[in-house]
């Protein structure tokens, strides 16, 4: 782990470990450059303890980059609880084990705020906020602004439209086959309104029982291993990240990647590859941005819910005006988006 920290152009790294079930929590902080971080929390387990910090690390510099792509004044942060196996604890257990985060998070004196992310809720933010004042995206009831999902796949959705308007010349998703990979809190509602638009879904998930669900519902479904080699027009990934890579993008059979899922490319160089196959990448930090625009927004800025639609709907341009500046300098996508977020980091006052 220490020559992932001195390779990493991060600013901190903090480490706690829970004694009583081995759990070690990891909390990044990229950047504070626009003002203290923020980021999700993460609880899954991983191979090793260096592969969730390799984690924490990728998740906080998306972070970055995606506050500065939509201009909220927030530093970019993540924490990882990395569970001991795949056991998601419940009950108690999960109560007592947030507390000892929250506890952890409290101890760094505000560097870092934590929101919701894989496996972590609002309800679970405001068991966090028993104990932390940092704390984002707590229920409604508790006084936050409640689950980030909703936004996030709408803003999504403008990113969808705004891609195709990119490739197709028609921003109109009626009748276009989108494949979206993980129907969970994201992906899940994602599915919802591309239905309202008319587009023709196919979904996939690792989890049978939302398989089960989406077909009742009428949704077509697909094997998970599936998802990447199945026809479409669009590829929504909106699961975990690193699926678009060297292995994976000869199998691709899609024209358009853009989906909700964070760290879609394995590593940036994965989208001249592409590039190279003609198919157009809506970068993930910039298309799933609806949630810090949600936290950050209704939180931290003070907006009405009308400046955040209209903030929301300004993702699918952000996204457009990333793809022609990418044709028209001959570069990726994903390195015009940095080549924007970069500019403003490099501009704000330290």
């Amino acid at each position: 782990m220490e020559e992932l920290i001195a390779g990493w152009d991060g600013e901190s790294v903090s480490i706690h470990v829970d004694r009583r079930t081995g759990t070690w929590m990891f909390i990044c902080v990229h950047s504070t450059r626009l003002g203290r971080a923020g980021g999700g929390c993460r609880m899954k387990e991983y191979g090793s303890h260096a592969e969730a910090l390799r984690d924490g690390m990728r998740l906080s510099e998306a972070m970055t980059l995606k506050f500065a792509s939509v201009d909220v004044p927030q530093g970019g942060g993540k924490a990882v609880i990395a569970l001991p196996d795949a056991t998601v604890p419940t009950g108690n257990e999960r109560r007592r084990l947030l507390h000892e985060f929250g506890s952890f998070v409290t101890s760094l004196g505000g560097l870092y705020s934590c929101a919701p992310d894989m496996n972590t809720s609002a309800e679970d933010m405001d068991v966090i906020a028993e104990v932390c004042p940092y704390v984002f995206c707590k229920t409604e009831g508790a006084g936050g602004s409640g689950d980030t999902a909703p936004d996030t796949s709408v803003g999504v959705l403008h990113g969808i439209r705004a891609a195709c308007r990119f490739a197709f010349e028609s921003d109109d998703l009626a009748g276009r086959t989108i494949v979206v990979q993980g129907a969970g809190g994201v992906g899940g509602r994602l599915i919802e309104l591309l239905h309202a638009a008319g587009a023709n879904v196919i979904a996939t998930d690792i989890d049978e029982r939302r398989l089960e669900q989406l077909r009742r519902r009428g949704v077509k479904v697909v094997p998970s291993e599936a998802a990447l080699t199945t026809e479409c027009d669009v590829l929504a990934p909106c699961a975990t990240g690193g699926i678009i890579n060297a292995r994976s993008i000869p199998t691709l059979r899609c024209r358009v990647i853009a989906g909700g899922a964070n760290n879609q490319l394995e590593k940036p160089s994965d989208a001249d590859l592409l590039s190279a196959r003609g198919i157009v990448y809506a970068p993930d930090f910039v298309i799933n941005a609806g949630g810090v625009l949600h936290g950050g927004g209704l939180e931290l800025l003070g907006w009405s819910r009308a400046t955040l639609d209209d903030r929301l709907a300004g993702i699918g341009e952000a996204v457009f005006d990333i793809l022609q500046r990418a044709k028209r300098d001959g570069i990726s996508t994903d390195r015009a988006a940095r080549n924007i977020a970069q500019s403003r980091l490099a501009a704000a006052t330290p």
